[in-house]
């Protein structure tokens, strides 16, 4: 017994295999993937995996789950074939790959893992063979056979022709003088190889995939009794530049070159880090408009925040790229990089025309295109991106638009193209006097506007934030998208054309011909004054037809009780301002005669206690009017709820009475009176 309870460990330690215990650390990302190949694989045999190899092509990947279910990469449809995992092999006869492959020396393990190649060249020179048989503990990063054939004639002429010198040289690069598994493999970590004790950069990334110096590895941990071999898909030169000192030397970067100079950044791009440039080139430059660019050149904040918007915070090889992901860049914005065959996309566009420049500070592509943030961005040039077309029409009609081109602090309450659906309003001076109204004096971010807040217009208008747990308001108008933050001005999308607020809700009413009987029920009730003061309402405001409707001897019997006309009018006021933004599904009003309204929104129809409104959100100073149709009833006043309530009581009495019976009973006997009390009450 004591001798299993010493055993134990060691077998679970073998059931969870080399890289792992029940305390031990946590799998790398490629160890993961590796893992869930093997899961797939295992119904063909022990130490089988499932690969997924794109049609048409020689390329092969360790399959995770997603990858599993989609049967894609980069866009592109796989086939599944089934592998022998690495390190193991077939036996004839037997199911799956049973057998561990045998312990030789790094040059024979060149020949198992695929990189004959590889082992011919080493044959070529005088002195890497030897090495590579004798002792030590060394680490090979071989690239595979196709990688020697992808290589220009140019550059693999220059190599054989001097193999001793540029081969040798080229093969060492490839090594390190120890030996290195994947799990010690940390993304943007630098191993020294043995040519001149130069970098090679190591990421590892979260899907799985591990670059060295941005080839990627296909089969690793490879183990040789002086070493390990690791294959790779291309042939790694010595890295020497910078990025900046890269961006020097290009001529195709003589734009970006002037505006890294002009913003500061050489610095940051000749520093130590592992930085990703999506770097322009001159060609990206001349594709944007000649004042938008000499406008962003000239002005340092925005040049800046150009530049860093095209720098991602680490280094993101090509080859990682095998499913749409999200990074951020040193703006602070989120791009979208993704593949669609062998080509990289930034926000869905193929726009990178060269990949995978490696520098000793990060990784450079090239692109066609401008990536130009909202924070170097004219109003004029946010609305070009928005669903707000119609309204920066108007502007433009009535002559305001040096308000969305100019350094001017603004925000701009733009409502969206499908409100003019039914026509665009004609420009008079009501007209431009609401766009003023439409812009607000500061540039506003939503996240910082709170309950009550006045905002102040262009027009002189004074504008009220609603906060509403669904929806964020100003005025009548809510927030339709989120904000777009320019260098000067930020652009608010909104779901409706904004009425500012003209009067108090008594001006609003006495306005409208359609409350004439309300008005005056208002002015007999005494709550004239209410009305006109300061406050936050909103007003449920019957019509005169509304009245009308009411049975003639009801109507008369209300206007004659004035105290009774107080409580009808004040269920109709609720206590804090609602506007049809803010209704959701259903929100509870209470009114300022106690009890509760129910205002609900399907459809765009608002209704208070299940009544349609025929207007909504007619703005007032001190709150919000709805026109309806009836003549909403407090719950007390209405027949059934007060056949209900009576109900209630009588139970409540019955309960009471049956409760006294019983104690009663356990003491003396009950009187025939209350007796027969008791049975009148349960019929």
């Amino acid at each position: 017994m004591a001798l299993l309870v010493r055993l134990l460990p060691l077998a679970l330690a073998l059931a969870l295999g080399p890289t792992a215990t029940l305390a031990g650390p946590a799998r790398s990302p490629y160890q993961l993937v590796l893992q869930h190949s093997r899961l797939r694989g295992r119904q063909h045999g022990p130490n089988v995996c499932a690969v997924q190899k794109l049609i048409g092509t020689n390329k092969k990947y360790f399959t995770n789950c997603k990858q599993w279910y989609q049967r894609k990469i980069c866009g592109k449809s796989t086939v599944i074939s089934y592998e022998c995992c690495p390190g193991y092999e077939k036996v004839p006869g037997e199911k799956g790959c049973p057998a561990a492959l045998p312990l030789s020396n790094l040059y024979e393990t060149l020949g198992v893992v695929g990189s004959t190649t590889t082992q011919l060249y080493t044959d070529r020179t005088e002195k890497l063979r030897p090495e590579m048989e004798g002792p030590g503990s060394f680490t090979i990063f071989a690239p595979s056979n196709e990688a020697w054939i992808s290589l220009s004639a140019e550059v693999l002429d220059s190599l054989v022709s001097n193999v001793n010198i540029e081969l040798l040289n080229a093969l060492r690069y490839h090594m390190v003088n120890r030996r290195v598994l994947t799990d010690e493999l940390k993304h943007g970590m630098a191993l020294t190889s043995m040519y001149q004790n130069s970098d090679i950069q190591i990421h590892h990334y979260p899907n799985g995939i591990v670059t060295v110096n941005c080839a990627r590895l296909l089969k690793a941990d490879h183990h040789a009794t002086n070493g390990v071999v690791h294959l790779i898909d291309k042939v790694i030169s010595t890295i020497t530049n910078n990025i900046q000192q890269i961006i020097e030397i290009e001529d195709t970067f003589e734009t970006l070159r002037a505006a890294v100079a002009a913003s500061g950044l050489n610095t940051l791009l000749e520093g130590d880090g592992q930085f990703t440039l999506l770097a322009p080139t001159n060609e990206a430059f001349e594709k944007i408009p000649a004042e938008t660019l000499n406008r962003i050149l000239g002005d340092p904040e925005a040049l800046r925040d150009l530049l860093n918007n095209h720098i991602l915070k680490s280094a993101m090889c090509a080859e990682a790229i095998i499913a749409g992901l999200s990074v951020e860049t040193l703006q602070g914005t989120t791009l979208e990089v993704g593949c669609s065959g062998d080509m990289l996309t930034i926000n869905g566009k193929a726009i990178i025309s060269n990949k995978d420049i490696l520098a000793t500070n990060g990784v450079i592509h090239y692109i066609d295109e401008l990536l130009i943030p909202d924070s170097a961005k004219t109003l004029f040039e946010l609305a070009a991106e928005s669903d707000v077309s119609t309204a920066i029409d108007l502007y433009k009609q009535a002559g305001l638009s040096t308000h969305l081109s100019g350094n001017e602090q603004l925000t701009l309450l733009a409502p969206l193209n499908s409100v003019f659906k039914d026509g665009t309003p004609h420009i008079d001076a009501r007209m431009k006097n609401l766009l003023l109204n439409h812009m607000v004096k500061d540039q506003l971010a939503s996240k910082y506007l709170y309950h009550g807040q006045t905002l102040d217009t262009l027009g002189g208008r004074k504008l009220r934030v609603f906060v509403y747990r669904n929806s964020l308001c100003i005025e009548n108008s809510c927030i339709a998208a989120h904000d777009k933050r320019g260098r000067y001005a930020t652009l608010f999308t909104m779901d409706r054309v904004l009425t500012p607020p003209v009067g108090t809700v008594m001006d609003v009413l006495k306005e409208d011909n359609r409350f004439s009987m309300l008005v005056a029920a208002i002015q007999s009730a005494g709550l004239t004054e209410t009305l006109n003061r300061e406050g936050v309402y909103t007003v449920f405001a019957p019509t005169d037809e509304a009245f009308q409707a009411m049975p003639p001897g009801e109507l008369n019997k209300l206007l004659g009780n004035a105290k009774e006309l107080a409580n009808i009018l004040k269920y109709h006021i609720g206590d804090e301002i609602l506007v049809s933004g803010g209704v959701g599904t259903l929100v509870r009003l209470k009114s300022l005669q106690g009890d509760k309204l129910e205002v609900s929104s399907k459809n765009n129809v608002v209704s208070v206690n299940k009544e349609p409104v025929a207007e909504a959100d007619i703005m007032a100073t001190n709150g919000v009017v709805y026109a309806i149709s009836s003549v909403l009833q407090p719950p007390a006043n209405r027949p059934q709820e007060r056949g209900d309530e009576l109900a209630d009581s009588a139970l409540e009495i019955f309960k009471q009475a049956s409760a006294f019976s019983r104690a009663a009973q356990s003491s003396v006997k009950l009187a025939p009176v209350y007796q027969r009390l008791l049975e009148r009450m349960k019929h």
